[in-house]
């Protein structure tokens, strides 16, 4: 049923919120007016909704940032403090009703992105992000229902939890199927559990096994196949959609299905299921949400468009927290993601300690002094690495950040917070990183006169650009596509680039705010083609011409390049994960360099402007 809210900005003092005035709101939403509130407090009132059929009803938020209270006519029904988790309450019987949610700041280090200042204010008001419904169901009803897939050596099997909500005692079966998404009959299961209760809630537990299943891959790698898991109790059901996959850790990098995959992926800052689109469109095969919890639409489309997803706890930034909450969190943020086939990996501590190299050359004196600081940044991860060990399902990056720290996924941006693009290999060489690389980039203006800079390092753009909006995103373009080719040529496992979309009118971003595609959107999406032909070297000066290759098989490849009219071309043949060396070439300021390679059908090219005082 539709529900109209108003909200107030509130002071919690333990009871029930009271403001004098209320405003109309949109939920789930974020209400402007309310930027910079610690607490918002959103009311909502409407008749019992039941019909002659329907004995239950309930409530259902999600997305309610980051802690909440919520009140029934007066009375305390429900806390919460996992925002990432759904929040399902059963309402007492009543004529009218009323419903107040309280949602408040986060009031642990678990606040993520939005307790820090790097979103926007709009983006950070405490609320009811995601859903927000009332639903009227029949008795015994189906509240909830969990689905864990596992492959087997026979096969697979999905672990269903059925939790059955009944005022009566009830002696009854319940119907339990699994079928192919979007069939209409066959291909799958169906069986029924015994449910024995005296009333209340009660759990069912079943097991399906299921024969040749179709397996859910990374678009790059297959198709996505899903199962739908049905759990029927009366006339009432419940259905959660799933796939079937395995995801391991194997040398740094990601196995999936028991083949290795290398992810090549973005970050999310403000991830909508429209990004999910975007960033599989840039031949990305990952996504990380970083350092908040994914609204589920999000979610359901990385399943949809064949996305890994590396989850984030929302722990971000220098400072101890409570290694037992963390835990409890991780526990959770497994529970809620599991289902999805495209859960990859979860991160505890993003970027946990200070930065510590912005404004650093290239120069010897700029390398000692990075040495110096990366030497001073010491962190401690035995808290990072205990709620690590709390997921079991699928890898774990207990730390992600800077060289010197050791971290398990590093964040590079040469070229942008210290040195020049081309001082990767040095960085990743000193420092024995660049397996798994959690973030790189570099920023640039978004629009010409940016009016909102939000999370934007302003000082190190000026460092390199001094010149408007064309030079602003040229300069970002040549470093994602050096740092890419970069870390393709390496054979980095795992790639990510900080980040997809712009949050305000400046970021790094390769996408504006509103999803205008920067330079270096093409320039990422040249980079990430799972097999093309890079420069080592986009700089005046010698460089290599190197064939890289991600794909699950070897190909036979024709090469060809062309310096200044100079064209040459060759056969080669490339195995899975191959790097192989085609040509050299010497390079000047102002040459232009165009390379391809011809796969199956197609050709992946790319073309290089080789830049002056860069």
């Amino acid at each position: 049923m539709s529900l109209s809210w108003r909200a107030a900005a509130v002071t919690p003092d333990g009871g029930r919120p009271t403001p004098d005035e209320w405003e109309p709101v949109t939920v789930p939403g974020r209400p402007t007016q309310f930027e910079g509130a610690d607490a918002v407090a959103y009311e909502t009132t409407f008749d019992d909704p039941r019909g002659p059929d329907e004995e239950h009803v309930r409530l259902v938020l999600q997305g309610t940032y980051a802690h909440a209270r919520v009140w029934c006519n007066g009375d305390q029904i429900a806390t919460h403090d996992t925002y990432f988790a759904p929040l399902q309450i059963r309402l007492p019987d009543a004529e009218r009703y009323r419903i107040v949610v309280e949602c408040r700041a986060p009031e642990d280090r678990f606040g993520g992105l939005h307790a820090t200042g790097a979103l926007p204010a709009a983006r950070c008001v405490p609320g009811i992000w995601w859903r927000a419904a009332v639903e009227t169901r029949p008795d015994p009803y189906v509240a909830d229902l969990r689905v864990e897939p596992h492959l087997t050596d026979d096969g697979a099997t999905v672990d269903v939890a059925a939790d059955v909500v009944t005022t009566d005692a009830v002696d009854d079966r319940m119907t339990i199927s699994l079928r192919p998404e979007g069939a209409s009959r066959g291909g799958g299961t169906m069986s029924r559990s015994r449910v024995t209760a005296e009333g209340g809630r009660t759990t069912v537990s079943h097991a399906i096994d299921l024969r040749d299943p179709a397996l859910w891959w990374p678009h790059d790698r297959g198709e996505q196949a899903r199962y739908v898991v049905r759990a029927k109790i009366g006339d009432d059901a419940q259905s959660v959609t799933t796939g079937l996959r395995t995801v391991e850790a194997a040398d740094g990098g990601l196995r999936v299905n028991g083949d290795p995959v290398p992810a090549r992926g973005v970050t999310l800052l403000d991830p909508t299921p429209e990004d999910v689109e975007r960033a599989a469109a840039a031949n990305a095969n990952l996504v990380r949400v970083r350092a908040q919890g994914t609204p589920p639409a999000v979610a359901a489309a990385c399943d949809r468009h064949g996305v890994l997803l590396w989850q984030d706890l929302p722990l971000t930034g220098p400072g101890s927290f409570d290694a037992e909450r963390g835990a409890d969190l991780a526990t959770s943020l497994v529970d809620t993601y599991d289902h999805h086939p495209c859960l990859a990996a979860v991160a505890v501590h993003d970027s946990p300690v200070d930065p510590y190299a912005a404004g650093l050359g290239s120069g010897f004196l700029d390398r000692l002094r990075f040495r110096w600081r990366a030497w001073r940044a010491a962190y401690d991860a035995t808290a990072a690495t205990r709620v690590a060990a709390a997921v079991e399902s699928v890898p774990t990056y207990p730390v992600v950040g800077p060289p010197g720290i050791d971290p398990d996924a590093v964040t590079l941006f040469p070229g942008w917070t210290y040195g020049q693009a081309g001082d990767l290999s040095r960085l990743c060489d000193r420092y024995g990183v660049g397996d798994v690389v959690g973030g790189f980039g570099a920023g640039s203006l978004g629009v010409a006169d940016p009016a909102d800079e939000t999370g934007f390092d302003r000082a190190a753009h000026d460092r390199h650009v001094d010149d408007g909006l064309d030079a602003s995103q040229a300069y970002q373009a040549h470093v994602v596509r050096a740092v890419a080719d970069g870390l393709r040529r390496r054979g980095s496992d795992v790639v990510v680039l900080e980040a997809l979309r712009d949050v305000a009118d400046a970021g790094m971003g390769v996408l504006a705010a509103d999803g205008t595609a920067k330079p270096a959107y093409d320039a990422l999406a040249d980079a990430y083609e799972p097999t093309r032909v890079v420069l080592t070297a986009p700089t005046p000066g010698p460089s290599d011409v190197v064939l890289v290759h991600d794909g699950a098989a070897t190909e036979t490849v024709t090469v060809e390049w062309d310096h200044e009219g100079r064209r040459e071309q060759a056969e080669h043949t490339v195995g899975p994960g191959g790097r192989v060396t085609v040509g050299s070439l010497d390079l000047s300021a102002g040459d232009e360099v165009t390379v391809a390679v011809a796969v199956g059908d197609g050709v992946v090219k790319a073309e290089y402007q080789i830049p002056s005082g860069i």
